[in-house]
């Protein structure tokens, strides 16, 4: 085997900035996806690793099939969870969510009340995307009928998805950052209250005064008539079709497997689909397959409740296989952590420290396009750093929590954004400005850092045995 050379920061700003221009021209200039980009960033990074660092294709392949079984989980979760949508929309499960909301919220409260459920929901079952994937389309529907701008909808519903996936003990994320710092999963959890609660105060306070703006406004009755009659026309609206998702919710709040638990989602999609909406078994295989496809002549209806479906969700799908394909060329031949090396080095007092530790957390996220590797390598990175400098490991885990996770749903190429986009039907590029938690807790963790606020020192017996 050719010896290899160690990546240096010049070798990895090569596919980064050629990925960051192509990304820019495609997306701004052109409004194209992202897929084609990031495979010319792809193929730049195993040019580099190949004809400077000495790599060969075999050993890239690897590095990109390592990296992709990371992701595996998710892309599988991603799938069923287009069946799920499909299915519930057929079964007459999300018009009937859509229905009862929009007789009991108001535009004032209805920012405040979706951060609020999503926070309970994603809580109880520690999952952003669970909680997205159910309650979060509904809410959509909700807002659209009541007159409020789609993104910021959007925005409140991954804030308070965000919440417990990053609170809950539930959530891989929450289980796997502690892991990575040398730190215990409820310390973790503890320590990160005060960063999570004020990030979310301050949330629902911007949330409360925007809702304020479209309270005084008249609300459309005649329009949201409407929307009520075309759903009660076209589908059997009962109380009963909220079974299915309050039984996904208790399933993964009993520790069931994630895949297990969400396939019965769509089962009981099926089911309920029989049994109040009359649908056959073309039609039940249809919607799980193709998505949920309507023309009621209501142009929001159609376009709410036309979605889901295994198919609906390969452009997510094939988007996360290529980010993933990217990051493992880059992380198999040491270019992202030749960055974070070379960040690192910058960081001298633990303000700097906590600040390095959210910036390369940020840009794993940005150029691996999956967050368990924005807290694994920055994770293995900084564990040392925080002990040497006496901070305790729960300061890192926070640190990692507080922007690998919330960060990587505001990435459109990301797994997570990825996933939003092929479910809310919105992108992080419309829905990030607000999404208040995820912008915020990157902010109060650099500022904690620098202000000395909450940075637990390390015991001398945990120092002795790091």
């Amino acid at each position: 085997m050719k010896p290899k050379k160690e990546a240096k920061v010049l070798h990895a700003l090569i596919p980064i900035l050629f990925l960051l221009v192509v990304l820019s021209i495609s997306i701004i200039v052109f409004e194209a996806s992202p897929h084609i980009p990031l495979i010319m960033a792809t193929v730049v990074a195993g040019i580099v690793a190949i004809t400077m660092l000495g790599f060969s294709w075999t050993e890239l392949e690897e590095g990109i099939i390592d990296t992709i079984k990371l992701g595996m989980q998710a892309i599988l979760i991603l799938m069923v969870i287009g069946t799920i949508i499909g299915t519930w929309i057929l079964s007459g499960t999300v018009p009937t969510m859509i229905y009862y909301g929009l007789q009991i919220l108001s535009p004032g409260i209805f920012l405040v009340a979706t951060t609020l459920i999503c926070c309970i929901v994603s809580l109880a079952t520690g999952s952003s995307w669970t909680t997205a994937g159910t309650v979060g389309i509904a809410l959509l529907g909700i807002g659209t009928g009541l007159g409020m701008p789609i993104g910021m909808v959007a925005g409140a519903i991954v804030s308070g998805a965000y919440f417990g996936d990053k609170m809950s003990p539930l959530s891989d994320t929450t289980n796997l950052a502690p892991a990575m710092a040398g730190a215990t999963l409820f310390e973790h959890i503890k320590h990160m209250i005060y960063t999570t609660a004020p990030a979310l105060v301050i949330s629902l306070i911007i949330y409360g005064v925007l809702g304020l703006r479209y309270a005084d406004k008249a609300l459309d009755t005649a329009q949201i008539d409407l929307l009520l009659n075309t759903m009660a026309e076209n589908f059997t609206i009962s109380p009963l079709l909220l079974i299915p998702p309050i039984v996904v919710i208790l399933i993964v709040v009993m520790k069931i497997p994630a895949l297990p638990g969400l396939i019965s989602g769509t089962v009981l999609g099926a089911l309920f689909a029989v049994l109040f909406q009359g649908a056959d078994f073309g039609a039940i295989i249809d919607a799980a397959h193709y998505g949920m496809s309507i023309e009621t002549g209501v142009p929001i209806i159609d376009d709410l409740l036309s979605r889901g479906g295994l198919d609906g969700m390969m452009w997510t799908v094939s988007l996360i296989l290529i980010a993933l394909a990217f990051g493992g060329v880059m992380e198999r031949t040491g270019m992202l952590h030749a960055v974070a090396r070379g960040i690192l080095a910058l960081a001298s007092g633990t303000g700097s420290l906590i600040l390095s530790t959210v910036v390369t957390c940020i840009f794993v996220n940005l150029v691996t396009g999956e967050q368990y590797l924005s807290l694994v390598i920055p994770g293995r990175m900084y564990k040392d750093a925080y002990i040497e400098r006496g901070i305790h490991p729960k300061v890192l885990s926070r640190a990692l929590e507080g922007s690998g996770t919330v960060t990587s749903a505001l990435i459109p190429w990301n797994t997570c954004g990825a996933f939003m986009i092929g479910t809310l039907g919105v992108s992080p590029i419309v829905y990030g400005p607000y999404a208040f938690l995820n912008l915020l807790l990157p902010l109060i963790n650099i500022l904690y850092g620098f202000l000395g606020i909450t940075i637990a020192p390390v015991e001398k017996s945990e120092k002795a045995t790091a």
